[in-house]
């Protein structure tokens, strides 16, 4: 099915001959003479695609658009300008308003079938759902790749192995990589000044690290070691940021696969600061039990004590007393010095 591009200009040569071009390039094209009628045929007829004049009688271009992007049928689809005017106020404001991209008048056939096959491309990435494994992740970046968002963009980047307590960064340094967990476990955590260390979060199979501190432009404000001999890719921080800030859309896509665990640190947080230990640690051990993959298989939590309290943010001591208490009421199991969790819903429904 050809893909359907609408082009509104109000001179009949200049429209006739874009529309021509697209035509032969195998897109089927619809043409209004003025901003007014092609907003009629936008609402109507929801192109793949609008290729827009901005000096218009009845409705110019940036009126054209405003309407667009209001009207959550049309918002998304994407927008040309094609115009004479080169004045940079005159792209900024544009470009503040939610076009996609420029073609200056006059232009060759090659522009305009470039522009239009990158803003499809990239139209297309931004209704793409990628999970979050490797595969999904080597698919992401070749589809960026094919969208011509990065022409040096590696389609598939080396994964390393890090050794049991390999650091992969240092708390106060600046980002180099987004790091991607393949396989294996890794925690961050914080240090205070008294020595004692904060388990910020954990990761597994699957899911991304260090994003934060890239996204900000931040030193980090913790450090991540492997807890365990482990498989990570790391991405470039130049190419993970051009990806990012080169155009929302995928920014929006990529940024919906790397944050799936934020509720999740905002929830912990919240029940750090407010509920009582024996809550505390039942919620750490669902949700070392949930981010290790554990549940339903009755298999042992492979991290110390000292850890899990960290994670809890109590004294090591007092959480083992805590697990004695749940070890009496058959919460968990513990076997070989591993602790086992029985039931992953009485732990989350505890009254106290």
């Amino acid at each position: 099915m050809a893909l359907t591009i609408l082009v509104i200009d109000d001179n009949k040569d200049i429209r006739e001959n874009t529309a021509e071009i697209l035509d032969l390039a195998g897109y089927t094209t619809l043409t209004a003479e003025n901003g007014k009628t092609g907003v009629e045929i936008a609402v109507r007829e929801k192109p793949s695609i609008i290729v827009c004049d901005i000096m218009m009688p009845e409705l110019d271009g940036y009126g054209v658009l405003h309407l667009l992007r209001k009207n959550p049928e049309t918002e998304h689809i994407p927008f040309i300008f094609l115009t004479a005017k080169t004045e940079r106020t005159d792209f900024r404001k544009g470009m503040e308003m939610g076009a996609d991209d420029y073609i200056t008048k006059p232009f060759e056939d090659i522009e305009l079938l470039n522009a239009v096959e990158i803003r499809i491309k990239k139209a297309a990435i931004a209704v793409q759902s990628y999970d979050g494994s490797l595969k999904g992740l080597n698919q992401f970046f070749n589809d960026v790749k094919d969208a011509g968002l990065k022409n040096t963009l590696s389609p598939k980047y080396d994964i390393e192995n890090f050794e049991r307590k390999q650091a992969l960064y240092h708390e106060t340094k600046k980002p180099r990589f987004l790091f991607y967990l393949v396989k294996g476990k890794v925690k961050a955590y914080q240090t205070h000044p008294d020595g004692k260390e904060y388990i910020t979060n954990l990761y597994s199979d699957g899911d991304f690290i260090g994003y934060s501190a890239l996204l900000e432009n931040s030193h980090y404000e913790d450090s991540a070691i492997a807890m365990e001999d482990s498989e990570i890719l790391a991405i470039p921080k130049d190419d993970f940021l051009q990806m990012v800030y080169n155009d929302i859309s995928i920014a929006s896509r990529f940024i919906h696969i790397i944050s799936k665990n934020v509720k999740e640190k905002e929830q912990r947080l919240l029940n750090l600061a407010y509920s009582s230990l024996r809550k505390r640690v039942a919620a750490a051990l669902v949700d070392i039990t949930t981010k290790f993959h554990l549940n339903d298989k009755l298999m042992a939590i492979e991290i110390s004590r000292e850890e899990i309290a960290q994670y809890v943010g109590t004294a090591t001591e007092s959480l083992i007393r805590t697990l004695s208490d749940f070890k009496a009421e058959k919460l968990i199991e513990i076997k070989n010095g591993k602790v086992i969790v029985n039931s992953t819903e009485r732990l989350k429904t505890l009254l106290y």
